[in-house]
Formats: C-alpha cells, structure tokens, sequence
C-alpha cells in the first residue's frame, strides 16, 4: 500500500465495459516522487492524502472478472488537527 497525494485527474470519455463508477486520478507517492494514476471510486481531489493498493490487490476489489486496474484508492487519510 502507498500513500500519496492527489495531483490531478485524467479525462477518459471512453473506457472498457466491467469499470465502475469513478476516476481516473494521477497521484505523486510520497517520499519518492513517482507518479501514477489510480481509479477513484471514493470521490478524492487534488490535494487529498490518500492510500492506494496496487496489483493483483487492487484489480481483486472489482466483482467478477478483475478489469485491468494496476492502482486503486481504497482510502483517505485524516490529518488531525494541528494543536492550538
């Protein structure tokens, strides 16, 4: 699993029957700097900390015969507040 941050989304007006609802995002992991882009089904935006799992695990989440998805957002990070 890695954590990034949202920096931006990627416009598909076609895409393969078996995909659900949802994004494509580009994503910078932290402390590397690679980019990738993740399918979206939580709603994220730019600037959203998430949690994306990669490979065989992330194509597993999708019923039935898993779609050629390499990355998905399965969560977002909470920041907690900054002390006063």
């Amino acid at each position: 699993m890695l954590r990034a941050v949202v920096t931006g989304n990627v416009w598909s007006t076609k895409r393969i029957d078996g995909l659900p609802n949802g994004a494509f995002l580009e994503v910078e992991v932290e402390g590397g700097g690679s980019r990738l882009v993740a399918f979206d089904v939580l709603g994220s935006g730019v600037g959203e900390t998430v949690l994306v799992a990669q490979g065989s695990v992330a194509a597993a989440w999708f019923p039935g015969t898993p779609p050629p998805v390499d990355a998905l957002v399965i969560g977002s990070v909470d920041h907690p507040p900054s002390p006063s």
